[in-house]
Parts: C-alpha cells; structure tokens; sequence
C-alpha cells in the first residue's frame, strides 16, 4: 500500500504525462536550447475548425503602402484569450503581396516595451538605408518608415517577414510576430488550365503557454509546444476529388523544424524558398528547416479524410526530438474532377552556377560551447560593428559551412539566393536556388553565391533564432 504523502506526488505525475499527450508535441529538451522554468499545464484547444486565410495587403499600381503596429495584446487562439506579441493586432498577421519591381513602404509603430525591427525574409533587396536593413532599431514609442525597391527580377513565390533585433528575435517571432510575403507572378509557369487554381497559404508557427500568454522567455526548443496553420489547430482543409490545389507551405517557427507528409499523397514542388523550380519534383514528405519554404500542388484523392502532419524528426544527439503531430485534416469532398496532368519536364528559368568562375572560396564553421548556451560562427560570436567577411559585387563565391556540432543548424544567408551543391560530400542535384539549407550534426555543405545588384552589410545564420541570439551570426559587406 502507497503511503498517503506519495499519492500527491504520483498524481501530479500523472496530470503532467498527461498534459504532455495531450500537446501532441512533446519532445525531449535538448542541453543546446535555454535554460527555462517548468512550463504551465497545458491548455485543451479547440481544433477542426474550417481554414481561414490570413488577411491580404496587396499592392495596387506597383505600389504596397500599409501601417504595421507592433503591439502585445489578447488573440483568441483555439478558444482561449491569450497575450501575444503581433502585427496590427492578429496572431496571424496580414499576408503582403507584391509583385517583381513593386515598391513597398511600411510604417512600422513599436508600441512594445523593448526596440524591435523588420526583416523581409528571402527577397532579393538593398540591405541597406531603409530597406532591410535589420542592423536599425525601432525604439519603444516610434515609428520607422521601410521602403523596398524591388527589381523586376526579384523571383515569385513565398517569403515571409518577421523581426530581426539581436538577442530578441526568438522571444519575438515566438510570441506572434511572424508573417507571409507572397511575391506573385508564379501561375506564369503553370499550364493554363492551373493558372486559376485554389490556393492555400499553410503558414506553419506554434506557440508555448505560460498562463494567460504565449511564452517568449526563456524558451526551450524541445519543450511542449502547440503547431498551428494560419494560428488555428488541427484545421479543416477542403478539396474535391481530382481536384489541383496550390500550398503555401512556409516554417515561421522561430526555432522547430517540420517533417511534413500528407498521408497518402505526394507533394509536387513547384517553387523552394521563393524560388520557382526548373522542373517540377515529387516527394512524399517535406523537410521545412526553420525558415524554409515550399510551394507544392496537392491533387485532391477519393472522397474521405486525410491528415498533413509532420512526422518525428531528430536534430542530432546534442539537438532536440520533435514528435509527430497532425497539423490539418484534409477533407476531399463534392463532385469529382478528371485530376490534371502535371508537368514533368521544364518548368520556370533558373541559374546555374555550377560553371562560373569562383572568385573566392571561404569556408563557414558553424559551432558552439559544450553547455549548448553559446554558439560561433568561425569560432566567434556575433558582433554588429565587426565585419566578418567582405564580397565583391558581381562575384560568384563557394562556401563550404562546416557542422562541428551534435545537432543540425537551419543556415540563411540575406540579400542573394544561393546554389546547394553538395551534402556531406556528394553532389546535389538542385532545381532551383534557396535561402535556407539544413546542415546535419558533424555535417557539410557546399554551396555557391553570387552577389548582384546590391551592396553594403548583411548577415548569414543560423536560423534556428535561439542559437542566432546567442551568437551564431556573422556580418558579410558586399562591396562594389
């Protein structure tokens, strides 16, 4: 027989182990990630509510003119009033769309107690001046004016926009403050019968609970957490048999990565980090590193329900286990529709690099202290007034980036897209360029850049935002 002062200790037990199923999320915290205090008891959500699309800015006349207020305030999410951090007063904030050689003026209002800023993640744009220049600082009580002048050049497909401030960009995105950016002009490649399609944007962020409030101290990346599509969970996601869908699948997660898979379907991938594909590609599941993007077509199966889910994935012995857990049920309904015939051969013009001439090879050593609470780019810490690295313009440089770590880095570079063109030492095949690749525990990378039509500081990372805070950035000065 149990003594009596035990029993409280074993129920407690049990209302935590079952708080955590509960969750769908839990994983095993990883000594890489911040200290934290334990987390609240977990919340029950409402979910299977239909897909909401998230409010649009859309540019008229080559011109995106919109105000953007920074604020923390209640958002009702699954049923339950919590403070977040947000853009213009959502946990989803309004889609900005644009087109190549827009212009886009943004005034941002800080109302929060701390500075933040802006950066439009993956676009090709000054990152200077007024523009992405995520070295500025909006202090608490002012508004910044951002102005982007984009090339016509500037590829279509899926971006996003979050803050940037060192120290506090993870404490940021993770409250709310993360958004999609659709560069549009991507149907030009489709067959005209898909020209006119649905389309979805499948905006993948999560949230921890402290209390009344989504956490954004002292985060922990292998803590329970809540993964939401456009701030709902577990959405309800309609479709007719046959039918041809376009998805929006972005990571604007500040630190977690997705495995995504519909079950018992395949992605078509037609753009990868903004980037339209030179030839349409196939997968059954999606690694989403944080930061990554990919817009997919989805053809709809037989009548019935189906789940898009992210599937358990690893980070490496000194990184984190993230769990499988459902994200969206699928539901094929209505009159069936005789399914498209999908392109297999060329798709959009892309760049290849893999002939030009190398002007510099350098190479990146991602690292970080035995605690999991430091971490280097080349053996130092960020600093913003030193200059790490300088490129010429018009240049095409390799860079190998080296994993000397136990778990897997999310790499980003600013301003210029990149070529991937081998992993571990054997080459890669990419159909596209992109913003963002994943560099595994003890791992390599080669990839190429070229750097075109801008000039001044900016910054590669790591984008899992943790580990950029705590120093796992370097500044780049392209020069002319």
């Amino acid at each position: 027989m149990r003594s009596r002062s035990t029993l409280p200790r074993i129920t407690m037990a049990l209302i935590l182990a079952f708080g955590a199923l509960m969750s769908g999320c839990t994983s095993t915290p990883s000594r890489s990630s911040s200290m934290m205090s334990s987390p609240s008891p977990t919340l029950s959500f409402a979910t299977g509510s239909a897909l909401r699309e998230p409010a649009q800015l859309v540019s008229h006349n080559g011109l995106l003119r919109a105000d953007i207020v920074v604020e923390r305030r209640r958002v009702n999410i699954g049923g339950h009033a919590l403070w977040a951090l947000t853009y213009n007063g959502s946990y989803m904030p309004p889609t900005l769309r644009i087109r190549p050689g827009d212009k886009m003026e943004l005034a941002l209002k800080n109302t929060l107690g701390e500075e933040t800023n802006l950066h439009v993640h993956g676009l090709h744009v000054s990152p200077s001046g007024d523009a992405d220049n995520i070295f500025l600082h909006v202090h608490p009580g002012e508004t910044f004016h951002y102005s982007y002048q984009f090339p016509k050049s500037l590829r279509a497909g899926t971006y996003w926009y979050h803050p940037h401030p060192h120290h506090t960009a993870a404490s940021q995105v993770a409250g709310g403050m993360s958004g999609i950016l659709i560069v549009d002009g991507l149907q030009q490649y489709l067959p005209a019968n898909l020209r006119h399609i649905t389309e979805h944007v499948i905006a993948l962020k999560d949230f921890q609970t402290q209390g009344d409030a989504i956490r954004t101290k002292d985060l922990h990346i292998g803590a329970p957490t809540h993964r939401t599509v456009n701030g709902q969970l577990n959405p309800v996601i309609r479709i007719r048999p046959g039918e041809t869908q376009l998805w929006r699948l972005a990571n604007i997660s500040a630190n977690i990565y997705y495995k995504v898979r519909l079950q018992g379907q395949k992605f078509h991938v037609i753009a990868h980090d903004g980037t339209p594909v030179d030839r349409i590609w196939t997968a059954d599941s999606l690694l989403l590193a944080a930061g990554a993007r990919f817009d997919v077509l989805v053809q709809g199966g037989p009548a019935g329900r189906t789940q898009l889910e992210t599937l358990p994935y690893e980070t490496g012995p000194g990184g984190n286990s993230f769990p499988q857990a459902t994200l969206a049920t699928l539901v094929s309904t209505g009159p069936s529709a005789r399914p498209a015939t999908l392109p297999t051969s060329s798709f959009a013009p892309t760049v290849d690099l893999a002939h030009e001439e190398i002007a510099a090879r350098r190479t990146v050593v991602f690292s970080e202290n035995s605690a999991g609470t430091k971490f280097y780019i080349n053996g130092k810490q960020f600093d913003p007034n030193r200059v790490d690295m300088r490129a010429k313009l018009n240049t095409v440089e390799e860079w190998t980036v080296v994993n000397e770590s136990n778990e897997e880095h999310s790499f980003h570079v600013h301003t210029n897209h990149f070529q991937l063109m081998s992993i571990n030492g054997r080459p890669h095949e990419s159909h596209s360029l992109q913003d963002v690749a994943n560099v595994s525990a003890k791992g390599r990378i080669v990839i190429r850049i070229r750097f075109k039509d801008y000039t001044g500081k900016t910054v590669l990372h790591c984008h899992i935002l943790n580990h950029e805070d705590r120093g796992m950035m370097a500044v780049l000065d392209i020069e002319k």
